[in-house]
């Protein structure tokens, strides 16, 4: 059985959009969903933060870290030192991967009592809408919490290739855990010893395809991560990721050889709401598939956490209830994705929200 819960199994829509589709299966319509958002240049744009800045210790760069973290909840990461090889190695295997012929794919599938594979989760009941995607989700770290009837059976190089990726881009992890720390003005080794002691490591590779009424579906529903730090590539050229600010959806327009790194409830938990997660979305194309490779890193599940000590104050109460990482993902992963409903649960309602 899954640490997390389960999922319903459901069919491949990648499977059902190579159909010629004349009209949309009733189970993915939406018709009273926020539209999609076109990306023009009057839109504000996601914060960029240089990396190679922060390790020279640049005042400014880390100021404007602490600005996309508060502000934003988002920012691209540009010149953050991965291998450029890893990268689009990683990136070519898994979109080789996505686009396995179904009888290949199947032995990769979800199970009833996995969530590991691919699939959809949080699908929780019959009759609930479902996303617009394929996904394959699967533990990458630590080594002994891989799933033994998944990784060894990837294909070369993907395996090989996937291994190198996974250890840059938990080193990448906490470097960037380290410089949020010493943008807080706590001790830099702070959040990494009181929570990342032992990251947690899993994926999730999104495969959108086109749709001929993109408006009326929607490949990702609106939600927050429930982890502590996401770290995303883009796999291909076409856009759909979205976030909220102010009420309104924005288009992420990814930079060449950037991440899209977002902060997730744990991390929003740890820094005593000071870091913010923030709800997102992933929108359809009418013409192009869209792939997307997501890596969430978290504490492992036995770690009870709570605001980080010196972020609570005399001028800033602890604003969420104690709660092990394992509780808070068998909340997260019991339910239909929905904004932030699951890290509201664990808020603490001081006399301002009474």
């Amino acid at each position: 059985m899954s640490k997390y819960g389960r999922s319903l199994l459901v069919p491949s829509v990648h499977e059902l959009a190579k159909q010629p589709i004349t009209k949309i299966p009733e189970q993915y319509l939406r018709p009273n969903q926020d539209p999609p958002v076109i990306s023009d240049t009057t839109l504000p744009q996601v914060p960029v933060i240089d990396l190679s800045k922060l390790l020279s210790q640049d005042v400014i760069e880390l100021e404007k870290l602490d600005h996309a973290c508060k502000e934003w909840g988002f920012f691209q990461l540009i010149n953050h030192g991965v291998n450029s090889s890893v990268v689009e190695n990683v990136k070519g295997d898994i979109q080789e991967f996505l686009n396995l012929p179904m009888e290949q794919k199947k032995q990769f599938w979800q199970t009833p009592k996995e969530l590991e594979g691919f699939g959809q989760l949080f699908v929780v009941s019959e009759d609930q809408k479902l996303e617009w995607a394929d996904m394959f989700f699967i533990h990458t770290l630590p080594i002994n919490e891989r799933n033994p009837r998944l990784f060894p059976n990837f294909p070369q190089p993907l395996r090989e290739n996937l291994e190198n990726y996974s250890l840059e881009l938990r080193k990448l992890c906490l470097r960037i855990i380290e410089h949020m720390a010493i943008a807080l003005k706590i001790k830099p080794n702070e959040l990494l010893d009181y929570a990342f002691e032992d990251v947690w490591q899993s994926m999730r590779w999104n495969y959108y395809p086109p749709c001929p009424q993109p408006e009326n579906v929607i490949g990702l529903n609106n939600h927050s991560d429930a982890n502590a730090l996401t770290i995303l590539l883009q796999g291909n050229e076409t856009e759909g990721l979205q976030i909220k600010k102010d009420g309104k959806w924005i288009p992420v327009k990814p930079l060449p050889n950037a991440f899209v790194i977002n902060i997730g409830d744990i991390l929003e938990i740890l820094t005593n709401g000071i870091y913010r997660s923030v709800e997102h979305r992933a929108t359809i194309n009418k013409e192009k598939e869209r792939i997307s490779i997501a890596s969430f890193h978290r504490p492992q599940l036995e770690r009870v956490i709570t605001p980080t000590p010196s972020l609570v104050t005399s001028d800033r109460a602890a604003m969420f209830e104690r709660v092990s990482v394992g509780d808070y993902y068998k909340a997260f992963f019991s339910r239909q994705l929905k904004g932030k409903s699951c890290l509201d649960f664990f808020r603490i309602q001081n006399e301002i929200g009474k």
